[in-house]
């Protein structure tokens, strides 16, 4: 199976949801009875959206047979974005959780980046029986707020507001520049499908964001993670790492050097391949 960007994006769906928000997501089902349901949970950002994270991973989970479902979070992609929400943890879990109950899904693997790692983590916490595993790409919600909001990247982008007519498409390829070390990741296609989705985003999102320290209760998280960091990271900082590494009981974390964080971006060949033997591993 070859998934090209219009095709696949033209399988996409809506669906109203009980918390009742209408969510765009896109399935591919398994190959067979025995694959098994991995769910992409994408990071925050302007122009965000399921596809623009997870474009360069989901062909090789496809050709390996597994069920592929990637969506869009409340107020980023096709999703709904109302300006009245108030944007927590729970409110993204709580979303995710309906998404899971409307296509039967009773426990997935969940991957998750940035914000979506959070997501993943809440939901583990939340639901356990839901999750059979996590992988996890520099994610949040390992730091306090004041450390994330500390970081070179988040400061670049919190300085150009949604909608603001300072936000052209030219500040936005530069703020898509401080998400990889290698400046040649972030490609006009790439810019330009962000930038698509942006005209669509409003700054609720990110000015109501409440992603609480889970650090505490990582200890709780009893199914197994892989946990992949850029030492790079403009966003993230690789000290989450270290806490993923001292508190969950099982757990591997890969780092790198000369990568940001985008870890699926800059080094797709090896994100895919060990999170296909982690997936595949009993």
């Amino acid at each position: 199976m070859i998934i090209d960007a219009q095709s696949f994006l033209a399988t996409g769906q809506l669906v109203d949801l009980p918390c009742g928000l209408r969510t765009h997501y896109i399935e591919i089902p398994g190959s067979d009875a025995a694959a098994k349901t991995v769910v992409f949970v994408h990071g925050s950002g302007p122009g965000a959206s399921g596809w623009s994270n997870f474009q360069a991973n989901l062909q090789q989970f496809a050709d390996a047979g597994h069920r592929v479902v990637i969506y869009d979070l409340p107020g980023y992609g096709d999703t709904d974005k109302p300006t009245d929400a108030i944007y927590t943890l729970d409110y993204f879990v709580d979303h995710l959780r309906d998404l899971l109950d409307h296509l039967a899904i009773e426990q997935a693997i969940l991957v998750g980046n940035s914000l979506g790692g959070a997501i993943s983590l809440g939901l583990c916490l939340a639901s356990p029986e839901r999750v059979k595993k996590l992988i996890l790409m520099a994610t949040g919600g390992v730091e306090e707020r004041e450390v994330y909001f500390a970081m070179s990247g988040i400061q670049a982008m919190m300085a150009y507001p949604m909608g603001s007519p300072t936000f052209t498409r030219e500040v936005l390829g530069t703020l898509l520049e401080r998400l990889v070390f290698d400046k040649r990741h972030v490609t006009e296609q790439l810019i330009s499908q962000r930038w698509h989705i942006l005209q669509q985003q409003n700054a609720q999102v990110l000015a109501t964001m409440q992603i609480p320290n889970l650090t505490s209760r990582l200890k709780e998280i009893s199914c197994p993670v892989l946990a992949f960091w850029g030492r790079e990271d403009e966003f993230c900082p690789v000290s989450g790492a270290l806490a993923l590494q001292s508190e969950c009981p099982q757990v591997k974390v890969i780092t790198l050097s000369q990568c940001g964080h985008w870890v699926m971006v800059e080094h797709p060949e090896m994100f895919n391949r060990e999170s296909l033997e982690f997936v595949d591993s009993d």
